[in-house]
């Protein structure tokens, strides 16, 4: 309730409200929520670097070139240590939205780091460069990017799809704040059938191997609320306990698969007959609308 309280101020009051929560959370927290992590692909790695309280920012590397870009850089300091220190040159920003724990840091990452190209499909976004839309293409290095219009979180929500032309059948899609590993978004600005269009229509038919990197660390409550709505769901509890062992050891229990996410998330699962006859539907929008108000309420 409070989010959304927030979300419907002016857009710099509800801006500075959030920082100022954001930083009073992680004044006493002593060490990031999980260690730092390294993917290694053919000619694409990824680094995940934790920040703030459980958010997640991105390294896209062209491991040809060397040419990096970081989705999300709340923290700039964090960004530039991890491309100095990897020997990297970062040239973009990929922003998935506007709120403040994703965007928040790029003004300053653009005065620290100046050139930089930052792109994303909202102009509340700070120091954006390149507005793009649903099936905008560019290069990262060797790399593509497609970038997917994903509204309903935010208006202006956009996931990127990143390939190489000789990776094979390796790809990875940045999803934010809409699709997460077990859940989805808060509709703060869209409708369920916004959020319909963008797991089931777009984010599902991507390759089924794709990697899936979302903009927090929120599984296991996804999960709890998961296996709240198919309790004999087996891979459910399969992927809980495996994530409770990750949370222990402090690693991130990113990234998943879209396969993975068709097996255990309920709101990529709002056309299967389980999900359907939890939230007593018969229609998959309307599924989607039930289930996520009852998540925004649910206690694991």
């Amino acid at each position: 309730m409070l989010a959304r309280i927030v979300n419907a101020l002016p857009f710099g009051l509800s801006q500075q409200i959030t920082k100022l929560y954001f930083q009073a959370l992680v004044r006493n927290q002593r060490e990031a929520h999980s260690f730092e992590e390294y993917h290694e692909y053919n000619n694409m790695d990824v680094r995940i670097l934790p920040a703030l309280q459980d958010n997640y920012m991105y390294l896209i590397v062209d491991k040809a070139t060397k040419e990096a870009a970081v989705v999300d850089p709340v923290e700039p300091s964090t960004v530039l240590k991890a491309v100095k220190d990897n020997g990297l040159t970062l040239t973009t920003v990929l922003t998935t939205h506007h709120h403040w724990d994703h965007a928040g840091g790029n003004e300053d990452l653009v005065k620290l780091h100046p050139g930089l190209q930052v792109y994303g499909g909202d102009e509340r976004i700070g120091a954006l460069t390149k507005k793009v839309e649903h099936n905008t293409k560019f290069n990262l290095g060797h790399l593509n990017v497609q970038c997917l219009f994903t509204p309903c979180h935010t208006s202006g929500h956009i996931c990127y799809f990143v390939t190489a032309p000789e990776e094979g059948n390796e790809s990875a899609v940045f999803t934010g704040d809409t699709l997460f590993l077990g859940g989805c978004g808060r509709f703060f600005e869209g409708t369920a059938e916004q959020m319909y269009k963008a797991l089931i229509t777009i984010l599902s038919s991507l390759p089924d191997q794709t990697k899936v990197f979302c903009g927090h660390e929120y599984t296991l409550q996804n999960l709890k609320f998961a296996r709240h709505v198919e309790p004999k769901n087996e891979d459910i509890q399969k992927k809980i306990l495996w994530s409770e062992e990750r949370r222990q050891e402090g690693k991130p229990t990113v990234p998943s698969t879209i396969a993975e996410e068709k097996l255990y998330n309920p709101f990529m699962r709002v056309t299967t007959s389980p999900v359907m006859q939890h939230a007593k539907k018969s229609d998959a929008i309307e599924t989607m609308k039930a289930i996520r108000s009852e998540k925004d309420n649910f206690k694991a």
